[in-house]
């Protein structure tokens, strides 16, 4: 009898609309200049218009940067992109818009723009509805009253993890999923290695289109950046914001490229 009523149980669950499993952003990475693999996850997400590299092949490098907290290294790292004049897209929690808010302010007034990365970095494949609008719009009205930036169109989802609902429901909100197509582990303040293994790790995925995921909390890519961006200029790249490469994708690409 217990067999026969746990089969009933997975079999609604299996049978139910409303069941979804969470994914978390993941790839193959590509060392041969070329767009890593994605699998499945390709599609998944750009059926709800999301992105994780510009596929126009324009040697065109979107710098992105992860902020849950401030550990003392984004100056360094907006008084490198203010002074190589690179745009970056920079993802904030309500901890470091609590934190940190003279850093959004200033991310904001030298040209870059503000995404949305969750108030309270949730797993979004475990909230309500309600409470991922929630915890999106406390994001975006704060942001607002800090800067003059007045819509929030990017939203990167706390450790990768997303699904088709929240995908959906992001899209929903008027959101879309900036995931990427190069990261490396530099998320660990207790393990640095040296601007240099920042660097190797960027220039040996880089591709056509790449969207880079780095975090400030990283001393090795405060020190690192400034060598990355003229490393990429030798080698013929140019520097983008995400705006850009939604342009690409909404706009016919003759027309963007006048």
């Amino acid at each position: 009898m217990k067999k026969l009523i746990a089969l009933i149980l997975v079999t609604a669950i299996l049978a139910s609309p409303t069941a979804v499993y969470a994914e978390g952003w993941g790839f193959s990475k590509n060392k041969n200049g070329k767009l890593p693999e994605v699998g499945r996850y390709g599609p998944m997400v750009e059926e709800y218009d999301g992105f994780y590299a510009d596929k126009s092949g324009d040697k065109m490098v979107y710098f992105t940067f992860d902020n849950g907290y401030e550990q003392g290294y984004t100056g360094k790292v907006l008084d490198v992109l203010k002074e190589q004049q690179v745009p970056a897209t920079f993802f904030v929690t309500g901890h470091y818009i609590n934190s940190a808010p003279e850093l959004v302010k200033r991310m904001n007034e030298e040209g870059h723009l503000i995404g949305n990365h969750s108030w309270s970095h949730p797993d979004f494949t475990k909230i309500s509805k309600a409470e991922m609008k929630k915890e999106l719009d406390q994001v975006n009205e704060s942001v607002q009253k800090l800067t003059d930036q007045e819509a929030m169109t990017f939203v990167r989802p706390p450790r990768g993890t997303f699904n088709s609902q929240s995908l959906k429901w992001a899209q929903e909100f008027g959101y879309t999923h900036a995931f990427w197509s190069i990261a490396f582990k530099d998320w660990e303040t207790d393990n640095q290695k040296g601007w240099e293994y920042a660097y190797n790790n960027v220039l040996e995925q880089i591709h056509p289109g790449a969207v880079i995921l780095m975090h400030t909390v990283s001393e090795d890519n405060a020190e690192a950046l400034e060598q990355m961006i003229v490393e990429l200029r030798k080698r013929g790249y140019q520097f983008g914001s995400l705006n850009d490469l939604m342009a690409k994708e909404l706009l016919p690409y003759p027309i963007f490229r006048l």
